[in-house]
Parts: C-alpha cells; sequence; structure tokens
C-alpha cells in the first residue's frame, strides 16, 4: 500500500481509537460517534485527492503534526455534538482544545524548519483551523447566544460567496495580522468555553474575537475589491492612450515621457489552489 493511501488512512484509524477511548471513558452519543467519524473520513478522503492532485507521495513531516491536530479536532467534534443534549466534558475538551491550538504554532515551524513549506500542508492547517473555530463557536452559542455562530460561519460565508463572486477567489498578499486574528479565534472562544467566565464578560469576549475577525475579513473584502481584475483592466485600457500620444511624439522631441502604470492584477487562482494567506479565519 502506498504512503499517499497510509498517511491518511492511518490518522482515521487513530482518530477512530480516539473515539472509542472518548466512549469508554466520558461517554459518546450516537450523534457524537457519528460527527467525529464523520469528520474523520471527510479529512482522510479531501487529503488523499489532495495528494494525488499534486503528486505527492507521502505526507510532509508538518503535514502529519497538522494530521495530529486534526484527529484531536475529531475528538473536539464528537464530545461538543455529545453536549447538546446535556453537560459536555469539559475536563476533557478544554485540555484536548489547548494541545490542537498549540500544535497549530508547531506544524509551521516543522515545516520551516524541514523546507517543506507547500500549498497543500497550508491548506490543510487552514482547513483544520476553521473547523476548530467552527465547532468551539457551536459549543459556546448556547451560553453567549447563536448570534456567536457568525465567528464559526464568516470563512465559510466568504468561500461561499467567491463561488458567486470571481473577485472574491484573488490571491491575498501576507498580512501578519491576519495570523494574529487566526489564532486569537481559537484563544478566546477556548476561553470562553471553559467556562471560568461570568456570562456578561464571556460575551464580551466573544464579541471582541468577532469583532476582529470581522475587520480582518472587512480589509480583505476591500482589498479583493479594489483589485479586482475588472478594475485593473479598465485602469489599463485607460492608461493605453496615454501611452500611444506619448510614443507618437516627434523625433526632436529630445524627451519622451512614457506613463509608469504598476502592475497590480492579482492572480486569480481556483479555491483548491488558494494559499494560507487567503485566510486563516480563520
Amino acid at each position: 500500500m502506498s504512503r499517499v493511501r497510509t498517511g491518511p488512512v492511518l490518522g482515521l484509524t487513530v482518530q477512530t481509537v480516539l473515539l472509542a477511548g472518548l466512549a469508554a471513558t466520558v461517554g459518546l452519543d450516537v450523534a457524537g460517534w457519528l460527527a467525529g467519524l464523520g469528520y474523520g473520513v471527510a479529512t482522510c478522503v479531501a487529503l488523499r485527492r489532495g495528494l494525488r492532485r499534486r503528486g505527492a507521495d507521502r505526507l510532509g513531516p508538518a503535514d502529519r503534526v497538522t494530521l495530529a491536530r486534526g484527529v484531536l479536532v475529531g475528538g473536539v467534534t464528537a464530545l461538543v455534538v455529545t453536549g447538546l443534549d446535556g453537560a459536555t466534558a469539559l475536563g476533557v475538551l478544554v485540555p484536548m482544545t489547548a494541545v490542537a491550538l498549540a500544535l497549530d504554532a508547531v506544524d509551521g515551524w516543522v515545516a520551516r524548519r524541514t523546507g517543506t513549506v507547500s500549498a497543500l500542508g497550508a491548506r490543510f492547517d487552514m482547513e483544520v483551523d476553521a473547523f476548530l473555530i467552527l465547532v468551539l463557536s457551536v459549543q459556546v452559542a448556547p451560553a453567549v447566544g447563536p448570534w456567536v455562530l457568525a465567528i464559526g460561519g464568516l470563512r465559510y460565508a466568504f468561500v461561499a460567496a467567491g463561488r458567486l463572486l470571481p473577485w472574491l477567489r484573488g490571491a491575498l498578499p501576507p498580512r501578519f495580522w491576519r495570523k494574529v486574528v487566526a489564532a486569537a479565534q481559537g484563544v478566546l472562544l477556548l476561553v470562553v468555553a471553559a467556562d471560568l467566565l461570568a456570562r456578561p464578560a464571556a460575551a464580551v469576549l466573544a464579541a471582541v474575537a468577532l469583532a476582529l475577525l470581522v475587520e480582518s475579513f472587512g480589509h480583505d473584502v476591500g482589498w479583493l475589491w479594489w483589485h479586482r481584475p475588472a478594475r485593473v483592466a479598465r485602469v489599463a485600457r485607460t492608461a493605453a492612450p496615454t501611452a500611444a500620444t506619448s510614443l507618437a511624439l516627434p523625433r526632436g522631441s529630445s524627451v519622451v515621457a512614457l506613463p509608469s502604470v504598476p502592475s497590480v492584477r492579482p492572480r486569480v487562482e481556483a479555491l483548491a489552489d488558494r494559499p494560507f494567506a487567503a485566510h486563516q479565519p480563520v
């Protein structure tokens, strides 16, 4: 069996073992089992497809760290879904989530350290982060209010809008603040989920997380709108007559003024090939 198959399948196997351990200790209902297994299967299928599409024959060292983090997210998902009909085992959910968030810094470091940075690894990392934020927002929604689901759903709404508006699929430039906001979402939601704060304070903390996320997405949407291909094309057409006029100056002219038109046209890519900088909702 090739490593393309064994890597994702191994992750699914470990996911199943983790779910069995959770069921034997804190308990999982049928919905929790189905949610955890469904997440594991979807991750396995998507990862295998991504590896084959890019001609990769194995998971890189950073990808294996991300896969381990993804397995933990599957466990968190099962616990949250099980807790929808009762109390969530916070004594297990909180440390498991904390480890998953900590590993988010490890996989990037490993990728840079080993020289194995790849578009697939960045996309895999982004999807795991986004789903964890979604699950945590579901966890805190009963205590804070349904509006907090916007934190987990905003990134998926952005992706859905990109299917209708092609300019939203443009490649974004790297932005450090985007990464800070993405990391803050998980930390702030975990603090709220730990149930250590009074309800008003928890609501304020969740509101801060949402405000940061809206600002980050708003900045990126504005940038993509300003640099959309249709606008850049109009700028180029407007500048074209000026260039023609400058080139038509008499030969006796001592200076030929050529306009400087900056190349600002973004590279438009398919959603599957978008880099990590596209948005880390995270």
